[in-house]
């Protein structure tokens, strides 16, 4: 497998896992175990939405089209949160909006100088 695909294949498969982990209910087994981890939940969003948009920058073969499908995981992060306020127990949370903007242009920023390190290689 190549390594564009892999790093791909693996923002799909994390996309799905953020798509399906903010939408299930907040007394699932799932955001149970979460909730035990003792780790900040502004400080998840930020770790994820940075993976998120990370991944596709250095993923895509054309740079500006990374760029453009890692910014888009903020609308993806907007349309989720907004979402939870149809998820039994899930609340609209600015502050989670605000760690994912930030998650999104720190790992927009980030994988720019790595797709210019990989591209030496």
């Amino acid at each position: 497998m190549k390594g564009n695909t892999a790093i791909l294949l693996a923002w799909a498969v994390f996309v799905c896992c953020v798509v399906v982990g903010s939408l299930l209910p907040a007394t699932s087994p799932v955001m149970a175990v979460v909730g035990r981890m003792h780790v900040s939940d502004k400080v998840l969003h930020f770790a994820a939405y940075l993976a998120l948009s990370l991944l596709p920058v250095i993923g895509f073969r054309d740079r500006r089209g990374g760029v453009v499908a890692g910014l888009s995981m903020f609308l993806l992060g907007l349309f989720l949160e907004g979402a939870q306020h149809f998820a039994p127990g899930r609340a609209v949370e600015v502050g989670d909006v605000l760690a994912n903007g930030a998650g999104v242009s720190c790992g927009t920023l980030l994988g720019l100088p790595i797709r210019a390190a990989i591209a030496i290689l």
